[in-house]
């Protein structure tokens, strides 16, 4: 696999003490994103993820983000992309800093029509709070709107709570500035 554009990650200035090219076991476990994913199906609403390499992974903390940069940045398939998400999301959840400078990555994802990353992306944007992320949650959940997806699940649920936390930031912050 091949992952590049680490400079345009170190002009948002990350830090790594990890030297590049990553030491193993981090340079073995992040080809290993996407490999074992099991998307919804007719019986089964939920994605189902590779918890011990998302927890491997996400226990690198700041460390593990200039690799997952690169590697949002190249990855297309489906499944990486989901588990790509969702380990950001399970750092976020853990209290890793710097994870919300991942929006010029993983805006790219905005178009999707997979329900599976919208849920993904909707749940980071609303835990980050990027209000650059209002517009393409607007434009998820108005194509939802006109072409639901085929799919078990409503990612409207999560697009719209997604974008009521933006709102209520806002409005938050609007009052601050009185």
């Amino acid at each position: 696999m091949k992952i590049n554009k680490i400079n345009k990650f170190n002009k948002i200035s990350f830090k790594s003490s990890l030297p590049y090219p990553c030491k193993a076991p981090l340079g073995t476990l992040i080809p290993q994103i996407g490999t074992a994913v099991q998307l919804p199906d007719g019986s089964r609403n939920y994605t189902l993820f590779n918890q011990n390499l998302v927890k491997q992974i996400a226990d690198y903390k700041e460390d593990a983000l200039p690799y997952l940069w690169n590697y949002l940045s190249v990855v297309q398939e489906e499944k990486q992309v989901a588990e790509g998400l969702y380990i950001l999301d399970r750092m976020i959840d853990a209290g890793v800093k710097g994870i919300d400078k991942f929006y010029p990555v993983i805006c790219r994802f905005d178009r999707t029509t997979s329900p599976t990353i919208q849920v993904l992306l909707a749940g980071i944007y609303r835990k980050i709070k990027v209000p650059d992320a209002f517009g393409p949650l607007m434009s998820m959940l108005i194509k939802n709107t006109f072409h639901p997806p085929n799919i078990s699940f409503d990612p409207n649920q999560e697009i719209g709570g997604a974008l009521l936390e933006l709102l209520r930031n806002n409005a938050a912050n609007d009052l601050y500035k009185k």
